[in-house]
């Protein structure tokens, strides 16, 4: 019987350029270097995740695994380009036969390879956001469903439905009956309207941004030539924020890595906090289970933070029962305590934040370096406000305006409209919300409707005499008839929160969850607004106050780049930045948390993550806030009171200074 005798590739001894002893700490550097086999490596915040990546692929290389041989997966373009420069420089030679790159990047290379063997010519255009809601639209009506009368969801929505199925590798039933339950009784014609979508696409060589990542492994899962070629191409994987990976991308990794195992994922536990788009906490946890002989690194030293923030840090994650646990360590001297600032109201809160800003610069620390933080949007209101009030320049990086969202102005254009009844673009905003009006016919409803007019005639009255309503909508329009004369009675007449509140009830409920995306947060929103209406005595007081918020936004986006502000954004949308100062505001229970993701650990979970995320944003300082009353949705006496945050009660009283904020008495004497 043959014996097998194995040829080992003959390599000159290794002549390291990097001084690997010097360059990293003793955590990093048992990553960098470690033997081949899969490797989870948990980089704690402001620990040199990047550098410990990009000294990975050079150390790879300067072992002479060729560069082609090595693949590595970010989640985005830019942090690739700057893996991929830092390590030409390091090494000093071309990186331009490394695979690196986006999921979707290296997905588009290698489906352009073998577009063929799924039926599709190399040149497949890659439909944007527009184009597929264009095609699953055609859909629709190819499916003859009447959207008016069963309130089926626009073509945008049914997409992000098709496309969280998809990315979570669920079944479109299981994704309505999670993220979407009113459209339960529509879930077998949306599930049709996607299936006929899929096969238009295929039909007429199209791809979208969801394909790119689900073909490419529809061809590895079906194709055994293509996949053994991949799977030898790569000897290594190396995967950057591992934490953010969602289903299908987590299949991905597991297969293209089959062969070698030589799978290295690098991310924190700690800071996953994307389930709402689709992330996969178990792809992290649940690492060493799928690849049982997985070596685990941990790098604790923290570079940004002085030691007093990250006690604060550890001491907040360290009631969530399923992590990692990790005890991240200053590398820097000490510093300011934490503070936890009691507000006695949202506007006093706002007016500490401003204050302590300005002093804070005034002892040299720029407006720049300085980020008011916050679990959604419309906790920043009053902020914005009191900045705008006291000249102090902010930019806000929380996405779409708040003030600019579609769900937003449909509401503010009723209460616009009620106070004047000749603005036209509110009026036409309003009709162009029912079935069957179009452009022409909202301008013959306006015509009508404005020839009638006089200021004593009721305008639900005009409204039910208009002539040019058409047949679709005449009963959307009776019940928009029924509404403003509800808005136009007392006692909610003037008032602008009672109006909101009864805008929703009066079916702007249904439309948002018809008509538009994350519709519970959309509705959030609304109520929100209407909380914030509270606080103005008139209906014109609240839309001044409305309108000068809004051109406030406006100016924040012709501002210069380089002005001097401070930063306001949302926590989600601040991972991976730091700041000197770092305010954080609204830690009220049921705000952060939010009250929605109390329904489950899970989601209790992940906004405890979301609150060490925002911790570990300060450098030098961390101020943490919150309101003992604030004005809630309904008003009453009983429900103003806020209760602090149940993150602030679990950090322990020696870690942080409390501030109890009072108003300054010019008539009070110093008794000495």
């Amino acid at each position: 019987m043959a014996r097998e005798y194995v040829i080992q590739p003959y390599r000159q001894s290794v002549q390291l350029q990097i001084d690997y002893e010097a360059e990293l700490n003793d955590a990093q550097r048992a990553a960098v270097t470690a033997l081949p086999g899969p490797a989870l490596v948990i980089a704690g915040a402001g620990s040199g995740k990047t550098r410990t990546l990009t000294y990975r692929v050079a150390y790879l290389l300067e072992q002479g695994v060729p560069a082609d041989r090595i693949l590595l997966l970010t989640f985005t373009n830019k942090a690739a380009k700057e893996m991929m420069g830092r390590v030409t420089d390091l090494i000093g030679q071309d990186m331009s036969e490394l695979w690196g790159g986006t999921f979707h990047s290296i997905g588009h290379r290698v489906l352009r390879r073998h577009a063929e063997t799924l039926g599709f010519n190399q040149s497949f255009t890659i439909q944007d956001r527009e184009d597929a809601k264009g095609l699953v639209n055609a859909c629709i009506a190819e499916a003859e469903i009447d959207v008016k009368a069963t309130r089926f969801p626009k073509p945008d929505v049914v997409g992000d439905i098709g496309s969280l199925a998809l990315n979570k590798q669920q079944s479109v039933c299981e994704v309505i009956e999670e993220r979407y339950p009113w459209f339960e009784p529509l879930a077998a014609q949306i599930e049709d309207v996607l299936t006929r979508y899929t096969a238009r696409k295929q039909a007429q060589g199209l791809m979208d941004f969801d394909d790119l990542l689900v073909l490419w492994l529809k061809l590895l899962k079906e194709h055994e030539d293509v996949r053994e070629l991949y799977q030898k191409r790569f000897q290594f994987v190396l995967v950057d924020e591992y934490q953010d990976t969602n289903q299908l991308q987590a299949e991905l990794i597991d297969l293209l890595g089959e062969r070698y195992k030589n799978v290295m994922v690098v991310g924190d536990d700690s800071q996953s906090i994307y389930s709402w788009r689709g992330a996969n906490y178990e792809n992290i946890i649940e690492f060493p289970k799928r690849y049982p002989k997985a070596q685990v690194y941990k790098i604790e030293t923290n570079y940004r933070s002085t030691p007093e923030i990250l006690q604060l840090a550890n001491a907040a994650i360290a009631a969530n029962t399923r992590q990692f646990a990790k005890e991240l360590a200053a590398s820097r001297g000490s510093g300011e305590k934490p503070v936890v600032a009691v507000c006695s109201a949202a506007d006093e809160q706002a007016a500490f934040v401003a204050q302590r800003a300005l002093e804070l610069r005034e002892e040299g620390i720029e407006l720049n370096d300085m980020a008011v933080l916050y679990r959604s949007h419309f906790h920043a209101l009053e902020m914005q406000l009191e900045l705008t009030r006291r000249n102090i320049p902010f930019s806000i990086t929380s996405g779409i305006r708040f003030f600019e969202q579609a769900h937003i102005k449909d509401v503010t254009s009723y209460l616009k409209w009620l106070a004047n009844p000749r603005d036209e673009q509110a009026f036409k905003r309003l009709a162009l919300m029912l079935p069957g009006v179009g452009g022409k016919t909202a301008m013959k409803l306006w015509d009508q409707f404005l020839a009638a007019h006089t200021d004593t005639t009721p305008m639900a009255e005009i409204l039910q005499r208009c002539a040019a309503v058409p047949k679709k909508a005449k009963v959307p329009w009776a019940q928009f008839s029924a509404t403003v004369s509800q808005l136009e009675s007392e006692p909610v007449a003037g008032d602008a929160g009672k109006m909101i509140e009864l805008i929703v009830e009066a079916g702007y409920d249904a439309y948002v969850e018809a008509n538009y995306d994350k519709a519970p947060q959309r509705l959030d929103d609304i109520e929100q607004l209407g909380v914030f209406a509270r606080q103005y005595e008139t209906l014109e007081t609240f839309l001044a106050e409305l309108a000068l918020l809004t051109n406030v936004e406006a100016e924040q986006d012709r501002a210069e780049e380089d002005d001097e502000k401070i930063r306001l954004t949302t926590i989600h949308q601040a991972k991976g930045l730091e700041f000197k100062v770092v305010f954080v505001v609204m830690l009220c229970d049921g705000m952060f948390p939010s009250n929605r993701s109390l329904d489950s650990l899970d989601g209790e979970e992940e906004e405890r993550r979301l609150f060490y995320v925002a911790i570990t944003r300060a450098q030098d300082e961390l101020y943490l806030s919150y309101p003992v009353i604030r004005t809630v949705a309904g008003g009453g006496s009983d429900d103003m009171i806020q209760q602090p945050s149940r993150f602030l009660n679990e950090l322990p009283g020696d870690l942080v200074d409390e501030w109890k904020l009072s108003n300054f008495d010019p008539y009070r004497q110093d008794p000495f």
